[in-house]
């Protein structure tokens, strides 16, 4: 499937998806790169429905041998099924490899829900044919979990956290909605992080050149160490984004002097900036969260988008005033006994995700009556 059949059936305007990590760019640099291949456990099996010779539905799907690079985590389910003798590997996962953001996975323009509930029957049919033990739906919008969960399949909810522009013109105005002690907070974290001279640019489409990837795959590869032991991207994967679509992507830098430190790569969607991947090769107080998430919110302010994503995990956000959001992700599994399993697991973790959430709220710097609009 070439690039204009396959973004005709994203969302998006005159075949501009409006959601970055689904334009057959971003999975192009990921397969040519090698990063989401079978090689490394993502073989891709991309399932598309047709009326004739048309295409009208499309869902990004992967034969996988590991539960690598998912952001929802279902080792435990493995490790279940085979202790019971089963077999849990190989199975379908429908995602954006490496990319725990949410995204529309049931891909039909028309919106017809009997599309896309052809395309959930077939990720069923193709996971038999496959043995696949099971298919895996992660990062969903809302309606497409609900579509899903209506057929049959498992709903599980976690949480994220997002910042939400209310029309601020400026980050000032963005503080003011902030109790008296966090503005001052993040006012220190700000001059301290910049403290010794540091500035800040942000570098968007032909300014993109390969010496700023090569800065930014070092510190990605710091990071990446870190957290992982092996980072899932490798250094052409970056390349390849900058060939196929630097437009959609700003890269946030901190520089000491013309040296370049500490870095930050964010996509640009139809009205939301989604942080992805950071890293540094010093160690600064404060730079984190100024690269990552003031900056970003100064980005999504001078360019009038209204939510800023900043990836998984990570209550510390909550300070910086991002606030949970829920996730939805689904799932279908052919062994009986280990559905019912997860079903009794899912029916119990639901309920307190949401009152952790309700926790969480609780420890957002807004004062009240400013709380975000979500």
């Amino acid at each position: 499937m070439g690039a204009d059949v396959w973004n005709a059936l994203v969302p998006g305007t005159d075949g501009v998806p409006d959601n970055p990590f689904l334009d057959f760019a971003f999975f192009r640099a990921l397969e040519e790169s090698g990063c989401a291949t079978g090689r490394t456990g993502w073989q891709p099996q991309h399932v598309v429905v047709s009326e004739g010779d048309t295409p009208v539905g499309l869902l990004p799907l992967f034969l996988k041998s590991h539960s690598m690079g998912e952001y929802v985590f279902d080792h435990g389910w493995a490790q279940a099924l085979e202790r019971a003798g089963g077999h849990y590997y190989p199975k379908l996962q429908g995602s954006v490899p490496f990319t725990p953001a949410t995204a529309p996975k049931l891909l039909v323009p028309s919106d017809r829900i009997e599309i896309k509930t052809a395309l959930l029957e077939t990720a069923q049919q193709l996971a038999l044919q496959r043995n696949a033990s099971s298919v895996h739906l992660t990062f969903l919008p809302d309606e497409d979990a609900d579509i899903a969960e209506a057929t049959g399949w498992l709903g599980r909810v976690d949480t994220q956290f997002h910042w939400h522009n209310q029309g601020f013109a400026t980050f000032e105005d963005f503080l003011e909605t902030l109790s008296s002690r966090k503005r001052k907070t993040i006012r220190r974290e700000r001059r301290d992080a910049l403290a010794d001279g540091l500035t800040v640019k942000w570098l968007r489409g032909d300014e993109i050149k390969e010496h700023h990837w090569d800065a930014f795959f070092d510190f990605y590869e710091d990071t990446g160490a870190r957290k992982w032991g092996q980072p899932y991207l490798n250094r052409k994967f970056f390349s390849l984004l900058g060939r196929y679509m630097a437009e959609r992507i700003v890269l946030i830098f901190a520089y000491d002097g013309d040296e370049p430190i500490a870095g930050a790569i964010n996509f640009i969607g139809k009205d939301r900036l989604y942080g992805r991947n950071w890293g540094s090769t010093r160690e600064v107080a404060f730079l984190h969260f100024e690269i990552c998430y003031y900056q970003a919110i100064d980005f999504a302010i001078a360019h009038k988008l209204a939510v800023v994503e900043a990836g998984a995990q990570g209550e510390h956000k909550l300070a910086r005033g991002y606030t949970p959001v829920t996730t939805h992700s689904v799932h279908w599994i052919a062994h009986a006994g280990l559905r019912d399993a997860v079903a009794d697991y899912l029916e119990a973790e639901r309920p307190a995700v949401e009152r952790e959430q309700e926790a969480l709220e609780g420890f957002t710097p807004y004062r009240r009556g400013d709380r975000q609009e979500r």
